[in-house]
């Protein structure tokens, strides 16, 4: 077997003899790449971003910002990454690079690196583009240029303040005919490699295909599974777990399938959501309001719905629109594959009906999808937080009539769990302030909130209740008074 190296910055390096459990940030620190930081060791600041060559959703290769706390190295073998050093150097800086020192983007510089990164990212975004009208065409959030500050949300500067960064985002012009980097986005990136590495007793293994994978976990069924690592490296780095077995599923072809069909729609277990939410480009309403509102682009651009289903967390955002679109997941093994409705999936806090040896495939959403649907995220901050209530809503009405109403909740239960009574309340009603009324008052008492340091028991209740009154006053046309 070829020895496990990743291409950094345009140069091989050798993956041993790391721990299996070393993530790329220490890698690149331990190999002198020091640009590459540490701020949070929980994929929340930003100042561990580089760039990792993937297969583009648009165009062949796409230069995409990961954070570098979260991610084993052993996950990047065969794969080719650039720091802030492979971007320029100080005699001929990078565009990224020059238009964050002349409009003083940078006092510090801890968060530097990782912001150039991710501006980085957006810059050779291959659908980034001008608006036909500059003067109309911009906003708060999105530049003249097409960039998009959203690729920014997961980077965090203490000291500087956001105006000259998002100043420096805003004057980048197109990459210039001979950028080598922007060259590199018409060649195909390296293939995912065959990974096998043992260190001090301890494994690492990416399978080539499902069938690989579901054997090796079913001769291993203690191992852990990894596909973004936004929940596993947190463990690694702010709990020291070890795992003496690791499965990378990331890149198994199965479980990267977007399918949209007659009465389903098949969304990949180890697709991005950055990746799904591009794809679909807005077929799923509801998924659309969801992407924007979990964590942040540096995180999406890792996180999976297979590995925000597999944690079985209750405050996980994915669940409660999954269930509020009726999914079901195929779960797989060695034996074959079964389809389980996602509102059975979940037995208890971080349980579910997933057996050993078994990984989630896929996401099915059957069709047609509701045409009243809304995501509501209660958090402290608009962005890159936790959920403190989640509730997601897909109602179908007919002739002012709810004919069929899920509604999924996040945050307020050991599991994410559907709103069954509030459910039954507006479903045959008349879609009416009374109605929803009712179904709010049993909507405040759906689950067992607990109170804690991100809000009380009794807000949350309220704050299910006051969901479904928006969601009305939002669908209603106001009337005169």
């Amino acid at each position: 077997m070829v020895e496990a190296q990743i291409n950094i910055n345009g140069n091989g390096v050798p993956i041993s003899p790391a721990a299996t459990h070393t993530t790329i940030l220490d890698f690149l620190r331990d190999n002198g790449l020091t640009g590459t930081k540490e701020g949070c060791a929980e994929g929340e600041c930003g100042a561990c971003a580089i760039l990792v060559a993937r297969p583009g959703v648009i165009g062949t290769t796409e230069w995409v910002a990961v954070n570098a706390c979260l991610i084993p190295a052993a996950m990047l073998d065969g794969q080719e990454i650039r720091t802030a050093e492979g971007l320029g150097a100080p005699e001929a800086l990078h565009p990224v690079q020059r238009e964050m020192a002349v409009r003083g983007g940078s006092q510090c510089g801890y968060c530097t690196p990782g912001f150039i990164c991710g501006m980085a990212a957006e810059y050779y975004r291959p659908d980034r583009h001008s608006p036909g009208n500059p003067e109309t065409g911009a906003d708060s959030e999105h530049g003249p240029n097409g960039f998009d500050l959203h690729a920014l949300s997961g980077n965090l500067c203490r000291c500087t303040g956001y105006r000259p960064i998002r100043d420096a985002a805003f004057a980048l012009g197109p990459p210039a005919a001979d950028d080598p980097l922007a060259r590199r986005r018409t060649q195909p990136p390296a293939p995912p490699a065959q990974t096998d590495l043992e260190q001090d007793g301890r494994t690492f293994a990416r399978p080539a295909t499902l069938g690989e994978a579901a054997r090796l976990l079913r001769n291993r069924p203690d191992a852990v599974i990894v596909a973004g690592s936004t929940d596993w490296g947190v463990e690694v780095n702010l709990r020291g777990r070890r795992a003496d077995h690791v499965i990378a599923i990331d890149r198994l072809p199965e479980l990267r399938e977007l399918r949209i069909e007659s009465e389903r729609i098949e969304l990949g277990a180890a697709l991005t959501l950055t990746e799904i939410e591009r794809r679909l480009d807005g077929a799923v309403p509801l998924l659309a309001e969801l992407f924007p509102q979990f964590a942040s682009r540096l995180i999406r651009n890792s996180a999976t719905l297979g590995g925000n289903l597999g944690t079985g967390s209750p405050i996980g955002d994915a669940a409660p629109v999954l269930l509020a679109l009726d999914a079901s997941i195929v779960l797989a093994d060695a034996d074959g594959e079964r389809d389980v409705p996602l509102a059975e999936y979940f037995t208890g806090y971080r349980q579910s009906v997933r057996r050993a040896g078994e990984l989630i495939r896929a996401v099915r959403i059957p069709l047609p999808l509701a045409p009243v649907t809304a995501f509501h995220k209660i958090a402290k901050r608009r962005f890159d937080d936790i959920s403190s209530v989640a509730v997601a809503f897909a109602l179908e009405i007919e002739d002012g009539t709810v004919s069929r109403a899920r509604i999924g909740l996040g945050g307020v239960a050991a599991t994410p769990i559907r709103a069954r009574a509030a459910e039954e309340a507006l479903t045959g009603r008349p879609w009416s302030a009374a109605a929803v009324e009712v179904a709010a008052e049993l909507l405040q008492s759906t689950g067992t909130p607990l109170d804690d340091h991100r809000a009380s028991a009794r807000y949350r209740s309220v704050m299910l209740g006051q969901s479904l009154r928006k969601l009305y006053a939002e669908t209603t046309e106001a009337v005169p008074s």
